[in-house]
């Protein structure tokens, strides 16, 4: 195919080369109707270039096949099948393919445990019964990763009804899973597994990154364009190859969930981004990839920041890296990544994509360069010295592995639409939750609608929140009180 072709940018220029007017949404008559206030601070262009996609761009019966043209582009640049686009985020995209697999089966779906919450919110819309997936635990440094091909195939000998499997790689820590093992278990069993690849959309473009999911044998996979590609916000591909996906029931059950009015701009910019990866972007991440080496090294230098790279690796750990993701650990210094991000972002103006009790991850992209990363490293060095005046952080008390794997109870749906009751905290080991409890970022749920409380995870999500944890879910932020069943 021509990649140098872009149908939707292209269409869009038409647009206002032809002069088009539209009196239907957007009310805003592309800018002209917009408070000034707004434009002052916004620009014009956002506003110029938000225009109808069907009866705007193209017409109602969308003949003119803009979008389905730009998704076989894309499909065709990455090498899978069929590619659908999304203006509402991976977290809808994964919800549409769990639904498409496992809606209405009785088998339910197998799910890692270490998945992000909008899975859980897919399980919580459909009904569906999950068969968790344990991840591999590390506990020198309290973290997960990916499980392995043999825990999968556990999980399939204790469901073995269930429509199929979803996993995450890469994980928000840029680790990656055996995705090609994991697929041939699934494969002997002829069922599908999907991959949330929300942090991968860049790996089918350099061959130095991690295998990317449709070159492992996934069946579907989804992409997250804005995370480390060029897309906007919200941007989200779904990539289908193989016959154990319906891809009819896959484009009907996105199309329940998906707004009506989507933005082309975030179309374009899906469109622009598969053209110029085609084009430079073996050139482009390749550059990135040995910025990172350096700039990994010289965080590496600096005393009391370990930059994790070989710990991520293994036969107990991860089977891949995407080395774009920088995760430095600074419990040496006695201090947590809460202070350290808290800090980076009021003296340096400088915000990290995660922070825990003991890290903070640095996501680079190819869009990065020398001023950028030189702006990293100085920051980090200045963090080193003003953590030695930091206070000590409170205590946290972290869970042994199996006391963070909670029973499951109850269906999630069950559990979150059904009678429930607020009570207090001290009250609440034993009780089944109502409610998802999750650290964020990443968005990893430690606790999970329908499953059983201990007082291990409440004590660690309060000490959490003391310390400084982002948790966005509970009806009660201060985690004085938690929504159980009644």
């Amino acid at each position: 195919m021509d990649h140098c072709r872009a149908p939707l940018l292209t269409a869009l220029a038409e647009y206002h080369r032809a002069d088009r007017y539209g009196f239907t949404p957007p009310g805003h008559r592309q800018g002209r109707g917009t408070d000034s206030r707004v434009l002052d601070v916004m620009g014009s262009e956002p506003f110029r270039n938000d225009v109808l996609a069907s009866g705007g761009l193209d017409d109602w019966h969308s003949s003119n096949g803009y979008l389905a043209d730009a998704e076989a582009l894309m499909a065709d640049a990455v090498g899978a099948e069929y590619a659908f686009f999304s203006t509402c985020g991976s977290s809808l995209s994964v919800k549409a393919a769990m639904m498409a697999v496992a809606g209405g089966s009785d088998g339910g779906l197998l799910v890692a445990r270490d998945s992000h919450k909008s899975i859980v919110a897919g399980l919580i819309f459909s009904g569906v019964q999950p068969g968790w997936i344990a991840p591999r635990w590390d506990a020198e440094h309290h973290m997960s990763h990916p499980p392995s091909p043999q825990q999968v195939r556990d999980a399939w000998e204790e469901n073995p009804d269930a429509a199929g499997a979803l996993i995450v790689s890469p994980s928000p820590y840029g680790t990656c899973a055996d995705i090609a093992g994991i697929a041939e278990v699934c494969h002997e069993r002829g069922k599908p597994l999907i991959v949330d690849e929300a942090w991968g959309a860049h790996l089918p473009f350099h061959d130095d990154l991690p295998t990317w999911a449709m070159d492992a044998g996934a069946d579907v996979c989804v992409v997250s364009v804005h995370k480390m590609g060029a897309g906007f916000e919200q941007g989200s591909v779904f990539h289908v190859q193989g016959d154990l996906i319906d891809r009819d029931r896959l484009s009907a059950c996105a199309d329940l969930l998906m707004t009506t009015s989507p933005n082309v701009m975030l179309y374009c910019a899906l469109d622009g981004w598969r053209r110029q990866m085609v084009e430079h972007g073996t050139t482009l991440l390749g550059e990135a990839l040995g910025l990172a080496k350096s700039v990994r090294a010289r965080l590496d230098d600096i005393p009391g920041l370990q930059v994790l790279e070989q710990e991520l690796l293994g036969v107990e750990a991860s089977d891949d890296l995407d080395r774009l993701q920088i995760l430095m650990d600074v419990s040496e210094t006695g201090t947590t990544g809460y202070q350290a991000a808290d800090w980076l972002r009021s003296h340096c103006r400088l915000d990290v994509g995660m922070s825990d009790h003991r890290r903070i991850l640095a996501t680079m992209s190819f869009a990065d360069d020398h001023a950028t990363t030189e702006r990293l490293v100085q920051a980090m060095t200045a963090w080193r010295a003003a953590a030695e005046t930091f206070a000590t952080p409170p205590e946290i008390r972290l869970p042994a592995p199996a006391e963070l794997q909670l029973e499951s109870a109850m269906l999630p749906r069950d559990a979150f639409f059904g009678a429930t009751e607020m009570v207090p905290v001290q009250q609440a080991g034993g009780r089944i939750a109502a409610e998802q409890i999750t650290p964020y970022p990443p968005g990893i749920p430690a606790v999970v609608p329908g499953e059983r409380l201990n007082d291990a995870v409440l004590d660690y999500l309060r000490g959490g929140l003391t310390a400084g944890m982002t948790l966005p879910d509970p009806a009660d932020p201060s985690l004085d009180r938690i929504r159980v069943v009644a």
